[in-house]
């Protein structure tokens, strides 16, 4: 529904984005908000991990728990969020989340400056079947984005 210019979104609505095994919605992206910040609704299925532990050099991200239950490593400490916790993740520090638990967690996430839809994008534009590391590697670095696995993974 618009409205002079804002819109609303009811839960679960908007730009679905098919990235990195999780449910993403796109809600508001840069377009939006003159690149202020985007943001997303992430659906997290039960024993799913997200993305490896990665840091972004260019924007910060904050999560609040909406559903469910989330864990989250940021900068050497790990955290579980439950609904309503609000967790602020900065730039230049590593962090990475999974949802180990037997029910589906929705996080919104605001991550400012706006630009990681992009980034998102181009990573639902990758091949169907086993990701290609360095293709991925590549992708995240245009981004902004770095990969932080352990030596022998990398």
């Amino acid at each position: 529904m618009t409205l002079g210019g804002g819109y609303m979104l009811p839960s679960r609505d908007g730009h679905d984005i098919p990235a990195i095994g999780l449910g993403i919605t796109m809600k508001a992206d840069g377009a939006a908000t003159r690149d202020a910040y985007s943001l997303f609704e992430y659906a997290i299925p039960p024993e799913t991990d997200g993305p490896p532990p990665h840091v972004h050099t260019r924007e910060d991200e904050s999560f609040v728990c909406l559903a469910g239950r989330l864990d989250v490593h940021l900068g050497g400490r790990d955290f579980v969020l439950q609904h309503g916790d609000y967790l602020f993740l900065p730039r230049d520090v590593v962090h990475a989340f999974r949802n180990p638990y037997g029910d589906e967690a929705r996080v919104m996430s605001v991550v400012s400056p706006a630009g990681l839809e992009k980034y998102y994008r181009a990573l639902a534009d990758m091949p169907p079947g086993p990701k290609d590391l360095g293709l991925l590697k590549q992708i995240m670095s245009d981004f902004g984005i770095e990969l932080q696995l352990p030596p022998e993974v990398g």
